[in-house]
């Protein structure tokens, strides 16, 4: 099996388990790995043949700018479950989502989740995104 690596998307979400970070944000990092044969992309060079890596750049932008949750560890999942999803190909994934200013006084380091999943995540349940969440820019 080969890996596709995809490193430093980054999105400005609203994800915490605290109010203020529901209100205001914050900027989040996710880091892919990819498990799929490219073979067939290797002997053919068409973009149809592998992964389309732009697709899971937005899907994962979009996802953390518009789908606050409570906790990172709600956000890692939907995103493995959305980037498999994605694409039949795809055997596994890894995700690994960092939280990059938490809010936790005198800590000026940041905070990471890393899951792998394979295709039967799709069949687990997910918890839903927060409802009704207002950001600083009224933009949701």
């Amino acid at each position: 099996m080969d890996t596709l690596y995809i490193n430093d998307i980054r999105a400005y979400g609203y994800t915490g388990a605290f109010a203020e970070e529901n209100v205001l944000g914050q900027w989040f990092r996710v880091d892919l790995a990819l498990d799929l044969d490219l073979a067939q992309a290797g002997a053919s060079d068409r973009l149809s043949d592998t992964y389309n890596y732009a697709d899971a750049v937005q899907a994962i932008q979009q996802l953390i700018q518009h789908q606050p949750f409570h906790l990172i560890e709600s956000v890692v999942s939907a995103i493995a479950k959305t980037v498999l999803q994605s694409d039949d190909r795809l055997t596994q994934v890894t995700v690994k989502l960092t939280k990059l200013t938490p809010p936790v006084p005198d800590f000026t380091g940041n905070v990471a989740v890393e899951i792998t999943r394979d295709r039967s995540h799709l069949n687990s349940t997910s918890p839903s995104p927060l409802k009704g969440h207002k950001s600083a820019s009224g933009l949701d």
